[in-house]
């Protein structure tokens, strides 16, 4: 069992696409959706992890892209700012997984793992210059 994370971004013509039902149903995908804005008349984003053997996760992408629906791979629809960030630490402890972490403890550098980010936010609300950011 392979699981990938994919962020989703929909036009507002395939907003009523029933993707993740036929994601479960036609390609025997496990879905876990963390994040959605899913809006009518307005573009949607769906950021996702899905669970399955590599030919099942490859076809089930095949037909999402078959729908017009772009797929990233690389991203989650997070952002961290690297230029704008002033390396005060304020986000690192309320991080709960060290997607956030200090590198380097002399000049308290912090570093940004996307793959450990679970988007929880917290360091959106508890940065104080904005350097994370999010597309929803």
């Amino acid at each position: 069992m392979t699981t990938k994370k994919l962020f989703l971004y929909f036009p507002p013509t395939k907003i009523d696409a029933p993707i993740v039902y036929h994601l479960v149903k036609e390609h025997n995908l496990t879905v876990n959706i963390f994040r959605a804005k899913v809006t009518p008349d307005e573009n949607g984003f769906l950021v996702l992890d899905v669970t399955g053997d590599d030919e099942n996760i490859e076809s089930g992408i095949e037909y999402i892209r078959s729908l017009n629906v772009e797929v990233n791979e690389q991203s989650k629809g997070l952002r961290w700012e690297e230029e704008k960030c002033v390396h005060c630490g304020n986000c690192v402890p309320h991080c709960p997984t060290d997607a956030l972490s200090v590198i380097d403890r002399q000049t308290m550098r912090i570093s940004f793992n996307e793959n450990l980010c679970i988007q929880c936010l917290s360091c959106i609300e508890n940065c104080p210059f904005s350097a994370v950011k999010s597309v929803f």
